[in-house]
């Protein structure tokens, strides 16, 4: 039987983390449908696509091909993995993301992933519009505050210039516009398990997950 798990939840939540984990102790696939987002977001941006909906964006989404290998993400046959994960990403995915034609050329995509067994979906809308059928679902969060501190040491800890204020700037703004968005804003999906992480470690996190999915899926999840 192949069942799947969505992890929803705002920015710096610890929904990837928790995810790959997840996806690792159970021996099933992870699926990181942000990364695709912000793939289409970047190259859109490159190409001069306005970020407004009509013919060019259309015309734009059907040139684009996105592939998932292992860890990598590919566009139109080039690896993007490492541009991706910085803060003008961040923004331009939130800002391509609210449009109805951006979503639509990507849902597909996302939906297929079900043809090759088990996985853990990761993103902002996987439990309420993707994968609305989903096994066992979640949706995590933090405050702004220590979801501003975790992106910050993650950077620090990488060595790339970081600024707290300015990080905490963005993940509000950020949340008001995924939360606001006419189209898949950011929301609890029905029926899922809300999980605060403000106070909790990593593995405590990917502890809880687990167990809830265990009392889910109890034949599968072992």
């Amino acid at each position: 039987m192949s069942y799947v798990i969505t992890i929803d939840g705002p920015a710096g939540a610890g929904k990837s983390t928790a995810a790959k984990e997840v996806a690792r102790r159970l021996g099933i696939s992870y699926l990181d449908t942000g990364a695709i987002y912000r793939a289409v977001a970047l190259i859109l941006y490159e190409s001069e696509v306005p970020a407004v909906d009509g013919y060019i964006m259309r015309e734009a989404l059907s040139k684009i091909r996105i592939e998932l290998r292992n860890k990598s993400v590919f566009v139109n046959g080039f690896d993007v993995t490492g541009e991706i994960r910085t803060p003008m990403v961040d923004e331009l995915a939130s800002m391509y993301s609210a449009i109805p034609s951006v979503r639509k050329a990507l849902l597909s995509l996302q939906k297929d992933q079900e043809k090759h067994g088990s996985f853990v979906a990761e993103g902002r809308d996987v439990g309420s519009v993707v994968f609305p059928d989903a096994e066992a679902k979640f949706f995590l969060t933090a405050s702004p505050e220590a979801r501003a501190k975790r992106r910050y040491s993650e950077r620090v800890s990488k060595g790339k210039p970081a600024d707290y204020d300015e990080i905490l700037r963005a993940i509000i703004d950020r949340d008001k516009n995924d939360s606001t968005r006419e189209v898949a804003p950011l929301t609890v999906p029905k029926n899922a398990v809300y999980v605060d992480t403000s106070d909790m470690t990593e593995e405590q996190a990917v502890q809880f997950i687990l167990d809830k999915v265990k009392e889910v899926i109890p034949n599968e999840a072992k």
